[in-house]
């Protein structure tokens, strides 16, 4: 879905500007290379742009190539870019099989599950000098920008409590997710509530210290046994309070595809900071002739902020949205980083890479391995909790950070 809905046009676009040469999409099978290949909103909108499908469309459809992509990863030459959209739980092992293989990795949230994965990614990454980047795309929304900039001058005091709710719309139950968004494997705190502890961490700098995340049990369509719905409570190192609630829950019907943002409450001297987000109802409202609005509404609230596509002065047209602009962001710093490096001698391309993957990491707009840590600490800690009817974990840092169940 996200392949479809973001990352292949925001590459699209990125090719047809000279960013990205060549495209491959790797797949189990063919029936969803076949379905982006067939794309009438791609033809219009990116026309003469394509892909390289794995397997060839050829093959049957329900023949399945669960290691093709260990064959496409090892064909390329060093230093291209291999983006990562599967599973969770599928992250690590083909992260690791780019790095090995030389590769700049961009990879959807969360890159992992455990901190020490997260660890071993970032070591790998180091040694090798290639770029790994973590699409958390709402860091490149223009109100958390704005947001991290007026925080950091101590315009809103500091983070004291709040709330975030990010329920994606039901069709989502009768997708993909039925076959691979299971109790053992993910949550919706894990998949989309880690969009949102990030932001924080993002804004404010602030540690997540304990994660407590309780869920809601239901069935897919085919029968698979799934948290549906879950709600978290995730203290700070300063003591503040987010709660956050989640779901694969709102309805097709209702006017936009999804309902999300977030509150935060802040404490200054004798006075209260406030900084509030609908990321739901962005002020633009449509109602169709058909039910052709995201959801399929005829009603629909319209946001223009996450991804659009809209004329521009090429041919067909052009993406825009903090969700193209992550993309973007993350490809142009990869090339950035092997274009400083290019005809350098081997010793001297590695230490150049190294500088300005430090850079990259000190700045902290792009989320890294080594820059943002704390995600992977707080997943590990809400898939213990969750697991375990919410009971409270605690993240410790220091040389060895790690997770601790809190037991009463």
């Amino acid at each position: 879905m996200i392949t479809y809905d973001l990352l292949l046009p925001s590459l699209y676009h990125l090719k047809r500007t000279g960013t990205v040469h060549k495209i491959d999409v790797c797949a189990l099978n063919t029936p969803p290379l076949q379905a982006l290949r067939e794309s009438a909103e791609f033809h219009e909108a990116f026309p003469g742009q394509d892909f390289t499908p794995h397997p060839a469309l050829s093959e049957p459809p329900a023949k399945q190539f669960p290691e093709l992509y260990k064959e496409v990863v090892a064909a390329m030459a060093p230093g291209n870019m291999v983006v990562v959209a599967m599973p969770d739980n599928l992250h690590y092992a083909v992260v690791m099989h780019a790095l090995q293989h030389d590769q700049n990795v961009l990879c959807v949230k969360p890159l992992v599950l455990k901190y020490e994965q997260a660890v071993e990614i970032e070591k790998l990454a180091a040694a090798k000098g290639r770029f790994v980047g973590v699409e958390y795309h709402k860091r490149f929304d223009r109100r958390s920008l704005v947001a991290r900039r007026s925080y950091g001058l101590g315009q809103f005091g500091t983070f004291i409590m709040g709330e975030a709710k990010l329920i994606e719309p039901y069709l989502y139950r009768h997708s993909n997710f039925q076959n691979w968004f299971t109790c053992e494997r993910t949550d919706p705190f894990t998949y989309i509530g880690c969009h949102y502890v990030d932001l924080i961490y993002f804004i404010t700098g602030l540690k997540p210290v304990e994660v407590s995340v309780q869920g809601i049990k239901g069935r897919f369509p085919n029968g698979n046994e799934a948290f549906l719905w879950s709600h978290g409570r995730v203290t700070w190192d300063n003591g503040a309070l987010l709660s956050v609630i989640n779901g694969l829950g709102y309805p097709n019907a209702a006017a936009g595809s999804n309902d999300q943002g977030m509150v935060m409450y802040c404490e200054g001297k004798d006075q209260t900071g406030l900084i509030f987000h609908d990321d739901h109802n962005r002020g633009v409202t449509y109602s169709y002739l058909e039910g052709i609005g995201p959801g399929g509404s005829q009603y629909n609230y319209v946001s223009p902020d996450f991804y659009r596509l809209i004329p521009w002065e090429g041919p067909g047209y052009k993406p825009i949205g903090y969700g193209y602009e992550s993309v973007a962001g993350i490809t142009e710093a990869i090339h950035r980083v092997e274009s400083a490096a290019a005809g350098l001698a081997p010793e001297a391309a590695l230490a150049k890479r190294r500088e300005i993957l430090r850079q990259v990491d000190t700045q902290g707009l792009i989320a890294t391995p080594a820059n943002s840590s704390i995600n992977e600490l707080v997943v590990e800690a809400a898939r213990a909790s969750i697991l375990a009817n919410a009971t409270p974990v605690r993240i410790v840092y220091g040389d060895h950070p790690h997770i601790e169940i809190i037991r009463k």
